[in-house]
């Protein structure tokens, strides 16, 4: 996998905790350092990790899989891309009731912002992609968008939650379009 499509891939799983580390910013009345840290790093830890567990099961299946897994790979991230594309138009803008970095909000938060790159190690496994590189620029990369996001967030208003959104759905459903026709046309 080059740098262009893991870079890719990395900008657009960030983009879901971008955009809820932007919620998180926006509901924390005082944003203080350590509710930036606990954001931004499991934010990154859940990224880096989801990939890694995904893959793992993939690869128990590739072997039954290989004719038609690009074709996977393909609605895997088109349908990941298309709900994050359809969140951030149609999605509601609730904001949070508790400090979002805390407890249990902090491990569903993190779970939920990752469930598609645990979809995008069980691609990468179909593929034949080694793992361990992708999921660590994925993790950093979302831990530093995590990072971004919830100052930003504790500037800026809602609408920025959507944009990331659309955005994060639009670069993967790319990612998804190009494994197709790379595989397809045989380049």
């Amino acid at each position: 996998m080059n740098w262009l499509n893991t870079g890719g891939i990395a900008i657009g799983l960030a983009m879901d905790a971008f955009a809820v580390a932007i919620a998180a910013g926006l509901t924390i009345e005082r944003l203080t350092g350590r509710h930036v840290f606990r954001i931004a790093f499991h934010f990154g830890l859940f990224q880096f990790m989801m990939p890694v567990i995904g893959w793992f099961c993939g690869r128990s299946i590739a072997q039954y899989i290989q004719e038609y897994d690009h074709w996977v790979a393909f609605g895997l991230l088109g349908v990941i891309g298309g709900k994050m594309l359809w969140d951030g138009i149609f999605g509601s803008d609730n904001g949070f009731r508790k400090d979002p970095s805390r407890s249990w909000s902090l491990v569903m938060l993190s779970l939920a912002t990752s469930i598609d790159a645990l979809v995008v190690g069980l691609s990468m496994a179909v593929l034949g992609v080694s793992i361990w590189w992708p999921s660590v620029v994925i993790g950093l990369v979302a831990g530093l968008m995590s990072l971004i996001g919830i100052r930003l967030g504790s500037r800026l208003g809602n609408h920025t939650r959507r944009w990331a959104e659309c955005f994060g759905g639009l670069v993967l459903i790319g990612i998804g379009v190009r494994i197709l026709l790379v595989h397809l046309t045989g380049g």
